[in-house]
């Protein structure tokens, strides 16, 4: 018999990920399952009738490695027509497995055993994994709740905190903006910290950006690559998966300086090596729609947020309202039987969800480096149809309200 533990020390403390569990959960269950972030409508019948011809056409083989010149072209217009970013599709963009692979092989790519990678805290729970397999070392910055002028919270840091992370061995910075878990999206101040600081101390950038077209109203997606200075230090990584709904597909991308983006491939061909022939053409006509889709898309979605979060406010929760993406944060503490002061219990909290109140939602404390910073909140996804929301929203209210 092998020696154990099988798994290597670089990957010890990652297990089975939240949303894996929580799905399983909902099936068991048969709870509404608002845990994992995806949407339960597939997106433009133009888009997946351009993967389907593909199909039917043969385009079923590996594709080219960086990706299909049709695919890398429309990468490269539809960020010079959204953000005003200008990138060679023959050398500065390259397709992947859906950003999860596009971060995982930039640090594969760019770091050092030793170094350490900057992120707001909380992360997405494939950051650390990325950083712990690339040898690193995960700084965090908290983002913590802050009152709003006018009423309400938004998720702010301590900018001398941030200072603070910066030392001789920071490799890089990850910023999510609009950020997952807590649908924060960076101000134009926040940001211009970030740029200089990473000027100041030659760092590079890794922007992932899957929700910027989901941005709601009063608030913009700022690519950091167009701030003074971060172009020529910012690898900017992308999806259509939330874009068009069809989070399945896995067509990621990542767009930077020709020696980084060659870097990440090198990193990338041993990975996946290509991947999703016939969706690469499919995404292509995506990202060329109108404006209008995009428009709408975000529109309907901010409608989702509002929906579902009067029902959440009605059930008696303190509601985080997010600037982005497909989530709502709430702080539980109103509704937990632990009382207003509780140790770490929001798992048991999620876990016992479904029996109270037929709905399955995610503890925000597994995004944490240290728990106890999310032992309060738990992050339900709006992106469902409305009669889904609406039956969630009420079951929710009789279960609490």
């Amino acid at each position: 018999m092998p020696r154990s533990p099988f798994l290597s020390s670089r990957l010890q403390g990652f297990g089975t990920t939240i949303f894996a569990e929580m799905s399983a959960l909902a099936v068991r269950t048969g709870a509404i399952n608002l845990g994992q972030g995806f949407p339960d409508t597939d997106g433009p019948a133009e888009v997946s009738e351009a993967a389907i011809a593909a199909i039917r056409a043969g385009v079923n083989q590996y594709p080219p490695g960086p990706g299909t010149d049709d695919l890398l072209s429309a990468i490269s217009e539809h960020q010079r027509r959204f953000w005003n970013l200008e990138f060679d599709p023959a050398s500065e963009v390259l397709v992947t497995a859906g950003a999860t692979e596009a971060l995982a092989a930039t640090m594969f790519a760019l770091c050092e055993t030793g170094d350490e990678v900057i992120a707001f805290d909380p992360t997405y729970d494939s950051y650390g994994a990325g950083v712990a397999m690339a040898g690193a070392r995960l700084r965090g910055v908290l983002l913590r709740p802050e009152p709003r002028p006018g009423g309400g919270f938004r998720f702010g840091f301590d900018p001398d905190e941030l200072r603070r992370a910066f030392n001789p061995k920071t490799r890089l910075l990850l910023l999510n903006s609009p950020h997952n878990p807590t649908g924060k999206v960076f101000d134009q101040d926040e940001l211009q910290l970030i740029a200089d600081l990473c000027q100041e101390h030659d760092v590079i950038a890794v922007t992932d950006e899957v929700y910027e077209h989901l941005v709601f109203g009063g608030h913009a997606h700022r690519p950091l690559a167009g701030f003074p200075g971060m172009a020529e230090r910012t690898l900017t990584v992308s999806s259509g998966g939330k874009t068009f709904s069809f989070t399945g597909w896995k067509i990621g991308w990542v767009c930077g300086p020709a020696p980084l983006v060659a870097a990440v491939r090198t990193a990338k061909q041993f990975l996946t090596f290509v991947n999703g022939a016939p969706f690469q053409p499919a995404i292509a006509v995506g990202l060329r729609l109108g404006d209008d889709y995009f428009t709408r898309f975000a529109a309907d979605l901010q409608a989702k947020r509002d929906l579902f979060g009067g029902y959440l406010t009605t059930a008696g929760f303190d509601v985080l309202a997010p600037e982005g993406t497909y989530f709502i944060t709430v702080d539980i503490r109103q509704r937990s039987k632990s009382g207003p002061d509780p140790v770490d219990h929001t798992v048991a909290f999620c876990l016992g969800l479904p029996e109270k109140a037929g709905v399955v939602a995610v503890p925000s404390s597994v995004f944490y480096q240290d728990q106890r910073d999310g032992q309060h909140l738990a992050r339900f996804c709006f992106a469902k149809n409305d009669a889904l929301l609406i039956e969630a929203g009420e079951r929710l209210v009789a279960a609490f309200g």
